[in-house]
């Protein structure tokens, strides 16, 4: 598998940011993890959205969706005429959501160009050789985490929560963990994200290989953050940045 970041940013995107967004390839399947503001002008730059086999939304919150607008656009309105519909899975009720944005014809787009399908806890599905497992995370009521695995490598992206009980389900045996790191240390428990030092106690207890810091606060000292990370975890410490891409 490969793991392209399109959005690295948590809530609003700092200067040639984007807000949440990873691609994963594998030689079956290209997947788009969560489509926050920004993140399809990133995607064209290495992929064709129209070659996208599946999109998933991890929760309802905007930085993790906005583009979705986007996209719908992309598929929609391309000079060849309407692209087939591109299955998108996100939690129950936020399509939904979505929609309420649109005027009618812009909401009769919008199903046109989605194959949509809810999330469920723990129900692993297949898009072409990808398993992909969704996974409750303590942050919204209805939000989750993923475990894509492929040729024996397994990555869990945390999306946003703070650290327990679910953030261990979703790092148990990963080899490579994507995990959110939204807060400076001094602010450690008083949202439901975690700090950099936490990722890298959740990556020492999941066993993984590879942490990589995602979800950061734009202002946040990145620097500081590695080096609390490090502390905290003795494995490879990467700090995700737009168009860093990962060979899993």
């Amino acid at each position: 598998m490969r793991l392209t970041v399109l959005g690295s940013a948590a809530s609003y995107a700092g200067a040639g940011e984007a807000c949440s967004g990873h691609l994963v390839e594998s030689a079956g399947a290209r997947v788009l993890i969560d489509v926050g503001n920004g993140v399809l002008a990133n995607l064209v730059r290495v992929l064709d959205p129209l070659h996208l086999d599946a999109v998933f939304v991890t929760h309802a919150h905007p930085d993790h969706f906005l583009d979705v607008y986007a996209l719908q656009s992309l598929l929609r309105y391309a000079p060849q005429g309407p692209a087939p519909a591109l299955p998108l899975y996100l939690p129950s009720g936020l399509f939904d959501r979505i929609l309420r944005l649109h005027v009618t014809h812009g909401a009769d787009d919008m199903r046109a160009a989605f194959r949509v399908h809810d999330l469920v806890v723990d129900e692993p599905l297949s898009v072409g050789d990808l398993k992909i497992t969704p996974k409750r995370s303590a942050h919204l009521p209805d939000s989750f985490g993923l475990v894509i695995e492929s040729g024996g490598v397994r990555l869990a992206y945390t999306s946003d929560t703070c650290r327990g009980a679910e953030a261990e389900a979703i790092a148990a045996d990963a080899d490579t963990l994507l995990a959110e790191a939204t807060l400076p240390e001094a602010y450690a428990g008083k949202a439901p994200h975690m700090t950099a030092r936490e990722a890298g106690e959740l990556a020492a207890s999941a066993g993984a290989s590879r942490l990589i810091l995602t979800h950061i606060w734009p202002t946040n000292d990145r620097a500081q953050m590695a080096r609390e990370a490090k502390a905290a975890f003795n494995g490879e410490v990467l700090l995700a940045e737009e168009m860093l891409a990962v060979e899993l």
